[in-house]
């Protein structure tokens, strides 16, 4: 039944946007290592407009430790400077006059299992999103049967969205053992 279909293509979209928004989420916690997608979430005011950092500055990484921001205008640097005080990054940034630099101090133990833990509730989030996808399924199928579908069709559909549901639960248990990886990776 093609409504059916449209269900279930419909999950899986929804499922694969779970996946992204975590995958995005997990980004964001630092592993050790300084990346320029650390400051994709910050936003510096440009003439009165909230723009992404990377929109008015080359941000580089001449190591792995540091992140290097060269605005393209001078007037930016205490933009930025403002802009990454003000962000959870709980970074000091130093500026020399020419360019915005971020040192990031070597990761503790102790801040490397909070970190572990901190992705390990993103996954655990992004776990709940998935499930809360089926379960939204799940009812539309149930609606479809008491219009009239065949049952047969609806449990079919219903066990094909249990397999996706399964897949994407793996999926973002992989993702969670490449963070952890990383995260531990002295």
């Amino acid at each position: 039944m093609e409504e059916i279909n449209l269900y279930i293509d419909d999950t899986k979209d929804s499922m694969e946007k779970a996946l992204k928004h975590t995958s995005h989420e997990l980004s964001k916690i630092r592993a050790g290592k300084a990346m320029p997608s650390m400051l994709d979430g910050l936003m510096v005011n440009y003439y009165g407009t909230p723009t992404p950092i990377a929109q008015v500055a080359n941000v580089n990484t001449p190591d792995a430790r540091t992140i290097v921001i060269k605005p393209w205008e001078k007037a930016m640097l205490s933009e930025i400077e403002k802009a990454i005080k003000a962000s959870d990054l709980n970074i000091n940034p130093q500026n020399d006059g020419e360019l915005v630099r971020l040192n990031f101090p070597p990761l503790t133990e102790e801040r490397r299992k909070d970190l572990v833990k901190q992705s390990k509730n993103e996954v655990e989030a992004g776990k709940v999103r998935v499930r809360a996808i089926r379960k939204d399924t799940n009812e539309s199928l149930k609606k479809l049967l008491k219009d009239g579908a065949a049952e047969d069709a609806i449990k079919a559909a219903e066990a094909k969205v249990q397999t996706i549901t399964d897949n994407y639960i793996k999926k973002l248990d992989d993702v969670l053992v490449e963070k952890e990886k990383d995260i531990l990776t002295i």
